[in-house]
């Protein structure tokens, strides 16, 4: 059933051109293609960006579309990988945050992990929901209206659309294992764009 889940369904990565931790990207976006769907790579301008290792510089990766340009209508879902610096950038970018918004208030699925949830708070879109993540930025969540709880991955239906999340790189076993299930449950999004060919799964196209 795995290898089928995603088929037909397009999940947008949305990362800023530098900081995204590496492991928060690529292991759930091999997830997305090893259950059938069509992962993108969403920045806030073109090129490559630049993954970390925690502090180190790590491989870096193709952008398929700037999010200036894409519209969150054309996706199925969204992923929010982590890194400190990555949801740092998002947050200040009012094209990465609208998309991160219009995600949210559409009632598709969005998985977010480790600090990427600063971008969701940035878009006003925790206030009443429940969720985790790295513990530093719990109290940032409270403050937004969230109700943070400290667990491997977190379920939240409490709003239009569902929010998978989780705490660490750590939790990505069972958090690429939850969001492909809620992602395939999910409604599908009618009439995708024609998208140009996707570049292949992360992990199989870094330069060092």
């Amino acid at each position: 059933m795995k290898l089928v889940a995603l088929t037909g369904r397009t999940v947008a990565f949305l990362v800023a051109p530098k900081g995204v931790e590496q492991a928060e990207l690529t292991s759930p976006w091999q997830a997305v293609a090893e259950a059938g769907g069509t992962p993108r790579l969403v920045s806030t301008r073109p090129g490559r960006v630049q993954a970390f290792k925690h502090l180190d510089r790590a491989d870096t990766f193709p952008v398929d579309d700037v999010v200036v340009d894409a519209d969150a209508a054309h996706y199925d879902a969204l992923v929010l990988p982590g890194g400190v610096a990555n949801p740092d950038h998002l947050r200040t970018d009012p094209a990465a945050v609208a998309f991160v918004r219009a995600f949210c208030t559409s009632g598709r699925p969005v998985a977010v992990i480790c600090h990427g949830p600063w971008t969701l708070v940035e878009a006003d879109v925790v206030r009443g929901r429940t969720l985790t993540s790295w513990p530093s930025i719990r109290t940032d969540l409270l403050n937004a209206g969230a109700h943070w709880v400290d667990e491997e991955v977190h379920v939240c239906r409490d709003g239009p659309g569902v929010l998978v999340s989780s705490r660490k790189p750590a939790d990505l076993p069972v958090f690429n294992d939850t969001l492909v299930t809620e992602f395939a449950q999910a409604p599908p999004v009618q009439g995708h764009p024609p998208w140009a060919t996707a570049h292949e799964p992360a992990p199989s196209r870094h330069v060092r």
